[in-house]
């Protein structure tokens, strides 16, 4: 199968490079900027993408590839900092500019290969404090903005590339077809990558581990597409595992049993830990504590019953992209943004490994391997849920009245939203609460009362969200019947903040 390797200079776009390219049916792979040459060339690329990052080339600790990739007879593309590592490499001047954050217009001087079919401009998305000074020799100017003379470049002898704007993300018109310009049209791949491709080598490569496996399901699309998975592959060695911490939706720990026991012939077994959850997390309000708490209450759970129940030899988790992205365990060096409790690895005392089978996917393309292995809509067109279940969304110490409101009202904008048929077009909607209050009336009294932020966003892949413009109809009846229904509330805000700057859930 051919595929592009993109090395990932730490951009927290980085992945999204991948996963536009995957759009079109090529495998793309994300591995760190100081891979070895050697390394590099056992993955046979067909073509290498350079991505952006924070650093500047003159940094003293400034990330560099093996030289060898320079002079590799493969196709390359640079993007921002790997833009300004090829001119750099190439015997070009880099220099220190004004920070350059937003839209640019990018004029064409040459729509052939790389900007071949978009005319004469384009929008195009600048996020960069260097930029090229002086091309190397070999190189031309084949595109630039106001602000940046060598906008984009090219060596075609070579068939190298650099961009200082990011194709990547949303923001640059036809940005995903400049990359399929590069992927298709200059290094030639094959489009072959497919779910259907996916699913066949993943149940081959599963059918052939020793032991049995031990899932824990939560009744989300991930880990119920990764037990069907495994017990596609090796039937009755999966036991699948629902833990109710207490943290669920409204009425989940019921829907969830009777979902898995209707519609799926596996080995299903639920366990009640309400209390031991939320006595772990009395008194803590610092989300990463909690997010750690959890986790390792899972641990404690599953170690239960592995030791009650085993032996097992495999512990098999609906972990994806995003989550090991985020967690900053991924291949290449972005930032953390928020650990996942289902990320970073087990205790020694666990004594299983973990099974991982959609560990690089994206959401949207686990949703299309959820269809091949014809799973119920009803789970297959859920709403994502965050591992740590409403103790991310319920700000400060989580205690059963913020658990009640947090419940309540998400279910009442999930009712909403169904009511006005949008719940599928949007990617995930949910109420929040915290420990702020507000003033209301009440039966024409002054009342203190909790403030609710509900919170609905528009997404591919999680790696990036805008926030969904409801009707106001829409928002007014999910206002009025949160402050009508639940007592506690006398405020309802709407949240509107995108990721980026914003993460889709506040904690």
């Amino acid at each position: 199968m051919d595929k592009i390797v993109v090395l990932d200079f730490g951009s927290q776009y980085s992945h999204l490079i991948c996963r536009r390219i995957r759009d079109f049916s090529v495998y793309a792979e994300l591995v760190p900027y100081d891979i070895s040459m050697d390394d590099l060339l056992k993955l046979e690329p067909k073509g290498i993408i350079f991505s952006g990052g924070p650093s500047s080339v003159y940094d003293n600790d400034a990330p560099m590839p093996d030289s060898k990739i320079f002079q590799a007879e493969l196709p390359i593309l640079g993007i921002c900092y790997g833009h300004q590592l090829i001119v750099n490499n190439f015997g070009g001047k880099v220099k220190r500019a004004n920070k350059e954050y937003g839209s640019s217009l990018l004029s064409i001087d040459d729509n052939i290969d790389l900007l071949s079919g978009f005319g004469k401009t384009i929008r195009a998305w600048m996020s960069h404090g260097d930029e090229a000074e002086e091309i190397p020799n070999g190189f031309e100017i084949i595109g630039h903005t106001e602000n940046s003379e060598a906008a984009a470049i090219a060596n075609k002898q070579k068939t190298v590339f650099g961009i200082q704007f990011h194709p990547e993300v949303v923001h640059t018109e036809s940005g995903t077809d400049i990359l399929k310009n590069f992927v298709i049209n200059v290094c030639q791949v094959k489009q072959s990558w497919t779910m259907e491709k996916f699913v066949e080598s993943t149940i081959e490569k599963i059918s052939k581990i020793e032991g049995n496996v031990l899932c824990g399901v939560s009744g989300g699309v991930d880990s119920t597409v990764a037990s069907l998975l495994i017990h596609k592959a090796i039937g009755n060695r999966l036991q699948t595992v629902f833990v109710d911490n207490g943290l669920l939706r409204l009425n989940e720990p019921y829907e969830i049993e009777e979902i898995f026991t209707k519609n799926f012939e596996m080995n299903f077994e639920k366990i009640n830990a309400q209390e031991e959850f939320l006595l772990k997390l009395k008194g803590e309000s610092d989300p990463e504590r909690k997010r750690k708490i959890i986790g390792e209450e899972f641990i404690r759970v599953f170690s239960k019953f592995a030791e009650k129940n085993g032996p097992y030899k495999y512990l098999a988790q609906g972990t994806l992209y995003p989550d090991v992205i985020e967690s900053g365990v991924s291949k290449g060096p972005a930032a953390v943004i928020k650990s996942h409790h289902n990320v970073g690895g087990l205790p020694d005392s666990l004594k299983l490994e973990i099974l991982e089978p959609l560990r690089d996917l994206y959401k949207d393309e686990v949703r299309k391997v959820g269809k091949i292995l014809e799973i119920p809509d009803i789970l297959l067109n859920r709403h994502p849920f965050p591992g740590p279940g409403l103790a991310v969304r319920i700000i400060g110490e989580v205690t059963d009245k913020k658990l009640e409101i947090a419940k309540t009202a998400s279910k009442i904008v999930e009712d909403e939203l169904q009511t006005a048929g949008v719940y599928d077009q949007v990617w995930q909607a949910y109420a929040l609460v915290g420990d702020d209050k507000a003033v209301g009336v009440v039966g024409d009294e002054r009342k203190y009362g909790r403030i609710v932020m509900v919170r609905v966003v528009d997404s591919i892949d999680a790696m990036t969200a805008d926030w969904t413009r409801l009707p106001s109809g829409v928002l007014e009846r999910i206002s009025n019947r949160i402050t009508n229904e639940i007592d506690e509330v006398t405020w309802v805000s709407y949240v509107i903040s995108s990721k980026p700057p914003a993460t889709i859930e506040p904690q």
